[in-house]
């Protein structure tokens, strides 16, 4: 009987831990991960990856330690990444290019000429890098999880910010974020 006991009670106990480990891991998704990310604010950037921009030139966020870096994760076929995209180029390329801030769109598993067609499209001037599938994407969101979102960082390599789809109000909240990074005193 104390054999059953002690058995019952490990068993108990084992399925307490897991259920502990697993609605703290839930925990964490619902925080982080509710819109697809895998990465959350104040955590640092993932930097072990190269950027091969659309006119041929490479760079990495090792590269760009110090500035101040916005991914925009973006494909050809995303109505909602057009959308976006003018407001990115006036409202912060435009705007604070000249302030240490570095916008890249990230193109999501697309061919060089899709790629610079669709520079050419969107009458863009920031650069857009080739994500050839889905890598540097899959080091920030689920691969599963849809584009248009844009990955905030700081000049020491921290996530500050972090958007799903194109909404106005969080947009602005971006902005205000980049805006308040350029100021911040170094």
């Amino acid at each position: 009987m104390k054999i059953v006991y002690l058995y019952l009670t490990a068993v108990f106990v084992f399925a307490n831990v897991l259920h502990v480990w697993g609605s703290k891991k839930n925990d964490r998704d619902t925080v982080s991960d509710h819109r697809g990310y895998i990465v959350s604010v104040g955590d640092e950037a993932p930097g072990d990856f190269e950027l091969i921009l659309h006119d041929g030139t490479k760079t990495s966020l090792k590269d760009l330690r110090g500035k101040i870096v916005i991914l925009q994760f973006t494909a050809s076929w995303c109505v909602v990444c057009r959308k976006e995209m003018p407001y990115l180029e006036r409202d912060i390329w435009q705007a604070y290019k000249d302030k240490e801030v570095v916008l890249i769109g990230v193109d999501r598993d697309e061919p060089l000429e899709t790629v610079q067609k669709f520079h050419r499209d969107m009458n863009i001037t920031y650069p857009l890098a080739l994500d050839p599938g889905a890598e540097i994407f899959g080091k920030f969101a689920e691969k599963k999880a849809g584009v248009t979102r844009n990955v905030l960082i700081d000049r020491l390599g921290k996530i500050r910010f972090l958007t799903r789809l194109y909404d106005e109000e969080e947009f602005n909240q971006l902005v205000e974020e980049v805006d308040a990074l350029t100021k911040e005193k170094r």
